[in-house]
């Protein structure tokens, strides 16, 4: 237990300093709580239109704001009560800068005051905040636990805003926008329009997607719009859209997954290739330092090691054209030691040797790792885990659609993930959405498959990310 110091012990001259490293969290936190949205303080944005993240400046208030952690906490301490505060604000902090914050008495004065001098330093000894404080000191000694404050979780989704906002400075995605009836649907596209990542044709029913236009009082004029009441029509006419050669991706709307990939994957004029077709999820997860890949969630039921083995490259390709060099995958089973009578984990170590000897490329692969040893560190050194994957796996291959469908689900509602979802592995990138899905995921899912397009084309951007090292 750690204790104050009260108006009689304290003697002039007498000071305190603690070290404090300036991170996104705490600017954030700050806006959140003063109120501040001033833009040069708000990180993973690019505010000069460069299309680089700026670095991201911390308000001086909040610099200014950290004497109080000493005054309040060593010197005086616990019972010290705020008479005034004056700063002069002599330079800037940004992210990563460590400060050093210190107090020192200067004068007792009656009614158990004490003056302070503060200066806050920034580590290569620029002095960024200097300034006087007054201070009712306490009278008595007061005993208390002086253990961390509780870390925070931030919840806001930085990497779907990076990535929306590289996707705007590619060329546009021509894309048929199947059944937009509702409007979930017809916003998504609509905002994925506005923002220069598709072209959209709207293919449907009219009187429905017109009236999903007025409940958002939205003008569609300006749009394609191909007039077909029937689902299944609608689907088919948006896959020999892309055999004219009018469109280069598919946006499901408000209809059955599977009378959209009925059309898809149809042996005669479907957009089969030589790959089966997989879904990703893209996770947007607070507090993670990259997106994460999960697949397949929702077309494969129970995939065999064939099937296994498409699944991971085209879940590996998407990370790739996320910017994810060499992306770290984790073939998840139960366990993370190969059993017979598990069948995921046979799965997992043979898809493991497979990336090793070339079958399955542009990764790092590793199985099979049980879900807490894939994504934690200290769970795969518990447990002696020796990999490049574990702890830092990047894309999770699930055994089968049901395991990977309630684990998205369980990082979406609990973990307050957002997702986005793409088809690869077709001709073109499919944007599979839940129909209940909002327009952010629509708008996510637009970036994604833009993304992969051009990176199909051209090669992906790198450096989007602090990956974690070990």
């Amino acid at each position: 237990m750690a204790t104050n110091k009260t108006y009689d012990q304290i003697a002039i001259g007498d000071s305190a300093e603690i070290v404090r490293e300036c991170s996104s969290n705490d600017l954030l936190v700050f806006a959140h709580a003063s109120g501040n949205h001033n833009p040069i303080h708000l990180p993973d944005t690019d505010w000069t239109g460069d299309g680089h993240i700026d670095k991201p400046v911390a308000p001086a208030m909040w610099i200014g704001g950290l004497a109080s952690a000493v005054l309040g906490n060593i010197l005086p301490g616990p019972g010290t009560v705020y008479k005034s505060q004056t700063f002069r604000f002599l330079g800037a902090a940004v992210v990563g800068d460590k400060l050093h914050v210190k107090v020192t008495a200067t004068e007792k004065k009656p009614d158990n005051i004490v003056a302070f001098e503060l200066s806050v330093t920034r580590g290569d000894g620029i002095r960024l905040v200097e300034g006087l404080a007054e201070v009712s000191a306490p009278t008595e000694a007061i005993e208390f636990d002086d253990s961390h404050i509780p870390a925070l979780l931030v919840q806001r989704h930085r990497h779907f805003n990076r990535l929306i906002e590289l996707a705007k400075t590619l060329p546009v995605l021509p894309t048929a926008v199947v059944a937009p009836d509702d409007p979930n649907s017809l916003e998504g596209a609509l905002m994925a329009a506005r923002d220069g990542l598709i072209q959209p044709i709207l293919i449907g029913a009219k009187d429905r997607i017109d009236a999903a236009a007025r409940e958002l009082e939205e003008d569609i004029g300006a749009f394609e719009l191909i007039d077909i009441e029937d689902e299944m029509e609608a689907a088919g006419k948006a896959v020999a859209l892309v055999h004219e050669g009018r469109v280069k991706a598919l946006m499901k709307g408000h209809l059955h997954t599977d009378h959209l990939l009925h059309h898809v994957v149809k042996r005669d004029g479907g957009l089969r290739t030589r790959r089966r077709i997989s879904h990703v999820f893209v996770m947007d997860i607070p507090g993670r330092k990259t997106p994460v890949l999960i697949s397949d969630a929702a077309i494969n039921i129970s995939p065999d090691l064939n099937t296994k083995v498409d699944i991971t490259q085209n879940a590996i390709d998407a990370a790739r054209a996320l910017g994810l060099d060499m992306p770290r995958v984790g073939i998840l089973s139960a366990i993370e030691t190969v059993n017979p009578a598990i069948p995921s984990s046979l799965d997992a170590a043979v898809l493991s040797k497979m990336a090793e000897r070339g079958q399955i490329t542009g990764a790092v692969v590793d199985g099979p790792l049980a879900m807490d040893n894939a994504i934690d560190v200290q769970a795969a050194r518990t447990k002696g885990i020796t990999s490049m994957v574990a702890g830092h796996a990047e894309v999770l291959i699930v055994p089968n659609l049901e395991s990977g469908n309630m684990l998205a689900k369980e990082l979406t509602f609990i973990a307050h993930a957002e997702a986005a979802g793409l088809v690869i592995g077709a001709k073109v990138p499919v944007m599979l959405t839940s129909r209940a899905d909002d327009g952010r995921a629509r708008l996510a899912s637009c970036a994604l498959a833009l993304l992969y397009g051009h990176w199909q084309a051209k090669g992906a951007p790198a450096g989007l990310f602090d990956r974690e090292e070990d």
